[in-house]
């Protein structure tokens, strides 16, 4: 069986984003384990524009490419981590905008979480969540968190993530709680899915 495919999402398209960085550690970590596959989601390779369907593709389909193109590529993925900053206490437009443009893709699957900032983008995570179960995902309880004087050494000083030791082990624990609702979520998807093709 092939192992569970994992995209890692970059949670903002700014020029001067922090997010690469967070995401170039995390992608390293994750590419050593050999029962995950993982692979990063830029939304900047996908231009959406604000959402403006009839409908969310749960009840119609999308007609905008670059939208058909973006659910496609989602449901290649059994899993996701989202690496997000805050912005006023939430998530930047552009991430909302892109969860918004999908919703059978995202189904039954699970969410981990990465965030930076003042408070490690707690209160961006917390609203992600949330965002997680209206579209019918697993937000997990493990996250990992860059903030206070660790976040604006990594910004401004050019700290290096991997300096701060204390995070490999909680990005582990975490791929090791979305290894194993992958694995799960995926093998119930086929069973229900084999049962309706019976």
């Amino acid at each position: 069986m092939n192992n569970p495919k994992i995209a890692i999402i970059m949670g903002t398209t700014r020029t001067t984003r922090f997010v690469d960085k967070p995401t170039q550690w995390l992608f390293q970590i994750a590419t050593q384990r050999n029962d995950t596959t993982f692979e990063v989601l830029d939304l900047r390779e996908f231009p959406l524009p604000f959402f403006d369907e009839v409908a969310s593709n749960a009840y119609a389909p999308s007609k905008n490419s670059i939208a058909q193109k973006w659910q496609m590529k989602l449901a290649e993925f059994d899993g996701f981590i989202f690496v997000t900053g805050e912005y006023n206490h939430s998530i930047s437009a552009v991430l909302k905008n892109a969860l918004d443009y999908a919703y059978p893709e995202w189904n039954r699957k699970p969410a981990a979480f990465f965030g930076y900032g003042s408070v490690g983008a707690a209160r961006a995570i917390q609203h992600l969540k949330d965002i997680c179960v209206e579209l019918q995902m697993v937000p997990l309880r493990h996250a990992v968190h860059i903030q206070g004087a660790d976040f604006r050494a990594a910004l401004f000083s050019g700290k290096e993530i991997s300096e701060l030791t204390y995070l490999e082990p909680l990005a582990n624990e975490m791929l090791d709680q979305l290894a194993w609702w992958t694995k799960a979520l995926r093998n119930a998807r086929k069973e229900v899915s084999s049962t309706a093709g019976s």
